[in-house]
């Protein structure tokens, strides 16, 4: 009896775990901000390509270092030749088979070349501290794009929160217009038009939800994530104030023409072309290489060859060394120098010389326009900020005018001094008002987190 009671105890626990997994699975993550910077820039193809790039510039640094390294290589060969021959012993032409076989080690050392290996070194480690940076540079990019999408997602769910808002206000006043006509305090003609108002004001809804959904799926899209079940963690952004004002927008351009990935990417591409020119030059210098071989082969003739003894009348077949006595007998080594002087190449050297050094004027004009076009972006988004400030003192101050004017209206509508049509002109004026002061506010907030992006700081706070 006691062993069924702890089998049956075991399946609860077990049934009870797996429920417990099963709604865990079920319920719906959702995504801060830090995390889903943190996903895009780990899981992000163009971040993946990026690091591959990288791994193949590790290839490159080693087949540049192989370069120091003398080659080394061994070769086996054998022949068979058929047909007739010369015996020198008969002194006569006899139909024989050849065998022969050989074998040679050789190495080859480059001694000198025009610094061309050395440069060719320096040029691929250069060229993964660049790659390295450009990737650097798309892993901001990419995080100043989910911040983006982000504050975009943000912005439509307080527009959606204000659509719905707008729609309990236009059921309750439907509700209290019915209340006055069956009062007979208003005509039945306002019901129509509080009905119509209340239509709209779903209308509206809808869109906002639409403009909503289409602002998860950009970011999930980004993120890579399906998105079914995606959702995000409503920050509660603060007002903008003036102490979030940059007053000055030198500080932000010298800190970022001095770190910038992009700027050091465009210096690393001067100095890899600087390297490509000495490599060009290199071919204008005389090589010198050390070689040395080492090497044996043996033959055998079949048939053998044989000659008559003058003495007894004999047939005598010839000795005959065996492969490893011809292999000991034959060895040798040899050894060389070669001293190679380029007279004339076709031009070729002096072509190859001339790009490098035109591909090295262009990368530094691409430096200099990678300074104008960071420093433009970060003026405008200064710029754009202050402008951004004020427009959203102008809105607020402009809604807080709007919501005393739909009031006073509203009094004056129950009333029935005002028509349901000049009360709803003065309703669509409020929500405008409303609508500007949220674009205001994430309009600044987003530039403001430019500026940051462009000081170095976290753009997950």
């Amino acid at each position: 009896m006691t062993t069924i009671k702890t089998h049956n105890m075991k399946n609860s626990i077990i049934l009870i775990t797996l429920l417990i997994s099963f709604t865990a699975f079920g319920q719906n993550k959702i995504w801060s901000l830090r995390e889903c910077i943190a996903y895009a820039v780990k899981n992000n193809i163009q971040i993946k390509q990026g690091e591959n790039t990288i791994l193949s510039n590790d290839q490159d640094i080693i087949g540049a270092k192989g370069n120091f390294l003398p080659s080394v290589n061994a070769s086996v060969g054998g022949r068979i030749n058929l047909g007739s021959g010369f015996n020198p012993v008969s002194n006569q032409r006899v139909n024989n088979t050849v065998f022969s076989t050989n074998y040679n080690i050789g190495l080859n050392q480059t001694i000198f070349n025009g610094f061309r290996n050395l440069n060719v070194y320096k040029q691929s480690k250069l060229n993964k501290e660049q790659n390295l940076l450009e990737l650097n540079r798309i892993k901001d990019d990419i995080s100043l794009n989910v911040v983006n999408d982000y504050l975009n997602i943000l912005f439509n769910k307080e527009n959606l929160q204000t659509a719905l808002a707008q729609v309990e206000f236009s059921k309750k006043q439907l509700e209290q217009v019915k209340e006055l006509v069956d009062a007979g305090v208003q005509p039945k003609a306002n019901i129509f038009d509080a009905q119509a108002t209340l239509s709209r004001d779903e209308q509206s809804l809808v869109v906002a939800q639409n403009s909503f959904d289409l602002a998860l799926l950009s970011l999930s899209q980004r993120l890579q994530l399906p998105y079914d079940e995606f959702n995000v963690e409503i920050i509660d952004v603060s007002e903008p104030s003036s102490a979030l004002l940059y007053n000055d927008v030198k500080p932000i351009l010298a800190y970022a023409l001095e770190n910038r990935n992009e700027i050091k990417v465009a210096e690393k591409r001067i100095e890899s072309a600087a390297l490509g020119t000495k490599i060009s030059k290199a071919g204008y210098y005389p090589s010198l290489s050390f070689n040395y071989g080492y090497g044996s082969s043996a033959s055998f003739i079949r048939p053998r060859s044989t000659f008559q003894d003058p003495n007894t009348g004999e047939i005598v077949t010839l000795p005959e060394t065996s492969l490893t006595g011809q292999f000991a007998d034959n060895a040798g080594h040899n050894f060389g120098l070669t001293f190679s002087i380029p007279i004339f190449s076709r031009f070729q050297n002096k072509t190859a010389v001339a790009r490098s050094v035109i591909q090295e004027d262009n990368n530094k004009l691409q430096l200099e326009q990678t300074k104008i076009t960071l420093e433009a972006t970060i003026q405008r988004a200064f710029t754009d900020a202050k402008a951004g400030y004020k427009a959203y003192q102008a809105s607020k101050a402009s809604l807080a005018s709007q919501e005393l004017a739909f009031n006073n209206a509203k009094e004056r509508y129950d009333i029935g001094v005002l028509n349901a049509f000049e009360l709803e002109q003065i309703r669509i004026q409020l929500i405008n008002a409303e609508a500007s002061l949220i674009n205001a506010k994430y309009d600044f907030v987003f530039r403001n987190k430019i500026l940051d992006f462009y000081l170095g700081k976290s753009l997950a706070e």
